[in-house]
C-alpha cells in the first residue's frame, strides 16, 4: 500500500504547476487574434474558466471515489476495458515526455540569453534541460514528500511571477513595440469563439491528471475533491486577472499581435532590468513543470504494471522511501531520448492534441459508470452538486474542441486515430506475452 504523504496544500499546489505551464505566456496573442474583439476575448477565458470548474468537479468526485496510484489510467481500465486505457495513456506518456523535453529547453532558451547574445546553441539547451531532468530525478528518488515540498517551493515562484506581470499595470516605463508582428484576420462570432476556446481550452488543461496521486492523499474523499476544487480556483482567478492586465497594458488590438507579452509587461514594470528578472522567474517556473511531470506520469506507468500492460518491474518501489523507482527511471529516460528527436516529438504532439480532448470527454464519462455502479459508496465520498449537468456540460465542450481542431486541421485529427489504433492494436500483442508476477519492493 502506498505511503499517504500528500496534504491539501500539496495536492493544490500540484493542481497549480499541471495547469500553469507556459501557455498563460503565450495563448493569450493567439486567443486574442482569433477572438478579434474584447468581448469575444474574456467570453471565452470566462466560459474556459467555467468549463474548467466543471471538470474539476468532475474529476474531484471521480478521484474521491476511486483514489487509486494511476488513477488517469485505472478509471479508463475500471470504466471501459484496459485496451482503452492503454492507448489514452500510451499517447498522453509519449506527449508528456515530448513537451516535459520542450518545455525543458525553452527554460534552457531563457538562461541562455545570460551567456550567449545571438541565443544560446543546441547543445547549451540540451545540457540544462538534461540537468534538470537529473536533478528532479534525484529529488524524485528521496520520496513523494520530498518532491512535493520542492514543487509547493517552485509553484510559489510561478505565481509570484504571474503577480509580478499583474503588478505592471502600476509601470511607468514605456511600452516596447519590437514584438509586434503581422495583423491577424477576423471571424465570424461563433467561429471566433470556438477557435478562441481551443487555444484557451489547453491553458486550462492537466488538472485531471491530479487523480494520478489518489493513493498517496491523506483523507482523499475530503482532500481530492478540496484540493482540486481550490486550485482551479486560484488558476481562473490568476488567469482572468492576467488576461484583464494583458489587455489593458498592452493594449487589445496590440495583444493579438505581440510576441512576447510577458517580456512587454516586465519591461514597463522594471524597466531595462525587467528582462533579467524575467528570465530567472521563467526558468524556475519551468522547473515546475519539469518536476510535476516526473512526479506524475511515473504513478501511470505504475498503474499500468499493476493491470500486467507492462513488466511488472514499473510497479516496484524502494522500501525506504517508497519510489516507483523503474518507472521513474523509464520516464526521465524517455524525456533524455526526445531531446534527440525533437522535431519528431512536436509532430507526435500536434497529432495528440485531438484525442487529448476525446480523452477528456471519455475520462469524465467514467462518473456515469462509477454513480451507477456506487462506486466507493461504502465509505464517505464527495457528490458534485447539479449532477448530471456539470460533466455532461464539461463533456459536451471537449467534444465541441475536439471538432473545432478537426474542422481547423483534419490531418491532426486523422494522425491522432492512427496513433490511437496503433497502441490499441500494441495492448493485444502485449497480452498474449507471459510476465512473471515480481515483487513489489526492491532495496
Amino acid at each position: 500500500m502506498s505511503k499517504k504523504q500528500l496534504n491539501l496544500f500539496d495536492l493544490s499546489m500540484i493542481v497549480v504547476s499541471l495547469v500553469i505551464g507556459m501557455g498563460i505566456f503565450r495563448t493569450p496573442v493567439t486567443a486574442a487574434a482569433r477572438a478579434g474583439t474584447p468581448s469575444i476575448f474574456f467570453l471565452a477565458w470566462l466560459v474556459g474558466g467555467v468549463i474548467a470548474l466543471f471538470g474539476a468537479l468532475t474529476y474531484a468526485e471521480i478521484g474521491s471515489r476511486y483514489p487509486v496510484t494511476g488513477g488517469y489510467y485505472k478509471i479508463f481500465s475500471y470504466g471501459y476495458h484496459p485496451s482503452l486505457a492503454m492507448a489514452i495513456n500510451c499517447i498522453i506518456l509519449v506527449s508528456n515526455a515530448g513537451s516535459t523535453a520542450a518545455v525543458g529547453v525553452i527554460g534552457a532558451e531563457y538562461i541562455g540569453r545570460f551567456f550567449f547574445d545571438g541565443g544560446a546553441p543546441e547543445s547549451f539547451r540540451q545540457a540544462v534541460t538534461l540537468g534538470a531532468v537529473v536533478f528532479f530525478y534525484t529529488i524524485n528518488l528521496l520520496g513523494l514528500k520530498m518532491s512535493s515540498r520542492v514543487q509547493n517551493i517552485l509553484t510559489l515562484i510561478k505565481i509570484l511571477l504571474i503577480l509580478l506581470l499583474l503588478a505592471s499595470v502600476f509601470g511607468t516605463h514605456p511600452l516596447s513595440t519590437s514584438h509586434i508582428g503581422p495583423a491577424p484576420m477576423q471571424l465570424s462570432f461563433w467561429k471566433a469563439l470556438g477557435f478562441s476556446l481551443v487555444a484557451v481550452s489547453f491553458s486550462y488543461g492537466g488538472y485531471q491528471q491530479t487523480i494520478n496521486f489518489g493513493g498517496e492523499v491523506r483523507d482523499p474523499s475530503r482532500t481530492i475533491p478540496r484540493g482540486i476544487s481550490y486550485g482551479i480556483a486560484i488558476i481562473i482567478t490568476l488567469y482572468l486577472s492576467l488576461n484583464f492586465v494583458y489587455a489593458k497594458v498592452i493594449g487589445f488590438e496590440q495583444l493579438k499581435t505581440t510576441d512576447s507579452i510577458a517580456a512587454v509587461l516586465m519591461d514597463h514594470l522594471f524597466g531595462p532590468s525587467g528582462d533579467t528578472v524575467l528570465r530567472v522567474l521563467m526558468f524556475l517556473s519551468v522547473l515546475a513543470y519539469v518536476n510535476v511531470s516526473l512526479m506524475s506520469n511515473p504513478r501511470v506507468m505504475y498503474a499500468m504494471a499493476e493491470e500486467k500492460i507492462l513488466p511488472a518491474v514499473f510497479r516496484k518501489k524502494t522500501r525506504r522511501h517508497d519510489v516507483i523507482v523503474y518507472s521513474l527511471t523509464a520516464f526521465s529516460a524517455a524525456i533524455v531520448i526526445t531531446l534527440l528527436f525533437s522535431s519528431t516529438v512536436e509532430k507526435i504532439i500536434n497529432y495528440t492534441i485531438f484525442l487529448d480532448s476525446i480523452g477528456f470527454a471519455t475520462s469524465a464519462s467514467t462518473i456515469f459508470i462509477m454513480r451507477r455502479r456506487r462506486t466507493g459508496e461504502d465509505r464517505p465520498i464527495y457528490k458534485m452538486k447539479l449532477y448530471p449537468i456539470i460533466p455532461l456540460v464539461f463533456i459536451l465542450a471537449y467534444l465541441c474542441v475536439a471538432f473545432s481542431i478537426v474542422w481547423s486541421d483534419p490531418w491532426s485529427g486523422l494522425y491522432g486515430a492512427l496513433i490511437f489504433a496503433c497502441f490499441f492494436a500494441l495492448y493485444f500483442l502485449a497480452r498474449v506475452r507471459t510476465r512473471p508476477s515480481g515483487g513489489t519492493n526492491v532495496t
